[in-house]
């Protein structure tokens, strides 16, 4: 339920963040991201993909596993301290593309085969949410697959929950017909608290 009307974070919170940790979630160390980026990986359905677009890379250790299956991949990020870590580690893949840009106040013009959306989602505001949607709908080809992996339980700072980003993306696939729900994962045992569901947008709406 929409109750609580909170703005998306800010850019100037990721900088502080990073001014003060450069991993301030510990992508590189932690063992619920190595516990969750192997699932996420596990359930893309296809080995190889042409055009995928990570929201929120931050200092692109996912980025990173991810690239040996893009053909190209576009990694953005809204702070410029996690990017030019991202791009120290992401030198040997030149087929990935590293940007600046705070989604949904921008957002690529190109369509994919692969959107990634991994603990970023729950920053947006309800409004920034239906907007981010509407943008994601429109760049996914026909038959291309959307990625949700998120942290589920409550954090103050946050907007929205893990939970919240993911059920509303089922409003929209039950409410447009134009996303096909594919795979549910949720894991809730203390440090592997994390939620994964990959839908296939739809060659047309059912509905």
């Amino acid at each position: 339920m929409k109750a609580i009307n909170k703005t998306s974070l800010p850019t100037e919170y990721f900088d502080k963040m990073y001014q003060e940790n450069i991993d301030p979630w510990r992508f590189e160390t932690s063992e619920y991201e190595r516990h969750k980026y192997a699932a996420t990986l596990a359930a893309l359905p296809q080995e190889k993909y042409r055009n995928v677009f990570e929201i929120g890379c931050s200092i692109g250790v996912l980025t990173e596993k991810l690239a040996p299956r893009c053909e190209h991949l576009l990694a953005v990020d809204g702070s410029q301290l996690a990017l030019q870590k991202a791009q120290e580690r992401l030198q040997p893949y030149p087929h990935v593309q590293l940007q600046q840009m705070k989604v949904p106040d921008t957002f690529p013009q190109d369509s994919y085969d692969l959107i990634l959306v991994s603990e970023v989602g729950y920053y947006w505001s309800w409004q920034d949410m239906d907007k981010a949607q509407q943008l994601i709908l429109r760049s996914l080809q026909p038959h291309g697959h959307l990625l949700l992996v998120h942290w589920t339980p409550y954090v103050a700072d946050y907007p929205l929950t893990g939970d919240e980003v993911h059920d509303s993306f089922l409003v929209l696939a039950d409410k447009t017909g134009s996303l096909k729900h594919l795979t549910h994962q949720q894991e809730a045992h203390g440090k592997y608290a994390y939620r994964l569901d990959l839908f296939e947008k739809t060659a047309s709406p059912s509905h």
